[in-house]
């Protein structure tokens, strides 16, 4: 599924955004050697700092596995300012209508081959979609980007065929570089459906993302903290957390043996529960397993 991020929304997804920019030292610094700044495993340049959109993909568990930046073309932009030698002396374009597409990848490690739902081809085809569909709704026509020869096969086979060129083919790391031009049209959004097979909506709601993400990432940390002794049901508790337990304790007893009439023992059990419910399992167990002789 893909989330939208840009300047409205990125301060809730730092995290999105660094993995985004990890996959893309892999991709674009690694893998195809481009001449790109890599900082901390991240790749950034100068127009990530222009608030750009981008549309991300994400897997069933939270993983980002693709993305795209979109920039307009009316200010400073790749093809204008970096690969000018693509447009052999052409002019910038310069079009309200037209955005720039640029950082296309996918996470070829982390998704399978073939056309399943986990695969490189559907992840492709999701982000193509997304793409096109966010350039329809905010009124854009047609998208420019800068592609390489296996990128530029890859939307040939899958009904995403550029309709047209700018410029040349260039040398570019390890492979050329050329500028293709795709009209943002309902027709080739469902060419590629029918390609890929996708008839869903491919975006996810901010709210989505965001739980999806978090319930990761609190999966993740289960998953690295270490399980505690079978013989120690206390251990990894300090002597001063479990100092503070038999505080505890002593006072939830107190609470519960001192209460006299009906409404100062339904009180002292609200109470008692209000506190319990903030514990973690093991010392819950043991505040319960306190206070039972003080309710009998």
């Amino acid at each position: 599924m893909i989330i939208v991020v840009d300047a409205l929304n990125k301060n809730r997804f730092k995290d999105v955004m660094e993995d985004m920019f990890r996959l893309r030292a892999r991709v674009f610094g690694e893998r195809l050697g481009w001449d790109v700044t890599i900082e901390d495993g991240m790749e950034r340049d100068q127009f990530d700092d222009l608030d750009p959109a981008y549309a991300i993909g994400l897997d069933d568990d939270g993983n980002v596995v693709s993305c795209v930046r979109a920039l307009q073309t009316t200010g400073p932009h790749m093809l204008s300012d970096v690969f000018a030698d693509i447009l052999d002396g052409e002019p910038p374009i310069r079009d309200p209508h037209m955005w720039e597409s640029t950082r296309f990848c996918v996470d070829t490690k982390r998704l399978t081959s073939g056309t399943g739902r986990h695969s490189v081809s559907h992840a492709t085809c999701e982000l193509m979609i997304a793409s096109l569909e966010s350039a329809m709704d905010a009124g854009v026509t047609d998208i420019v980007t800068v592609i390489d020869p296996v990128m530029n096969r890859v939307l040939k086979r899958s009904g995403n065929a550029p309709y047209d060129y700018v410029g040349k083919t260039v040398p570019m790391g390890k492979v050329p570089a050329m500028a293709a031009l795709l009209d943002a049209t309902q027709e080739r959004v469902d060419a590629i459906r029918t390609f890929s097979g996708i008839e869903t909506n491919v975006f996810m709601t901010d709210a989505e993302a965001r739980e999806l993400r978090d319930s990761t990432v609190a999966k993740r940390a289960a998953d690295a903290e270490p399980a505690p002794a079978a013989d120690a049901p206390d251990a990894g508790v300090s002597s001063a957390d479990s100092a503070k337990l038999e505080e505890l304790i002593s006072y939830c007893r107190d609470q519960m043996l001192t209460a006299r009439t009906k409404s100062e023992k339904n009180a002292a059990l609200r109470l008692v529960t209000s506190i319990t419910s903030t514990l973690p399992a093991a010392q819950r167990d043991r505040l319960e397993a306190a206070l039972k002789t003080a309710t009998v």
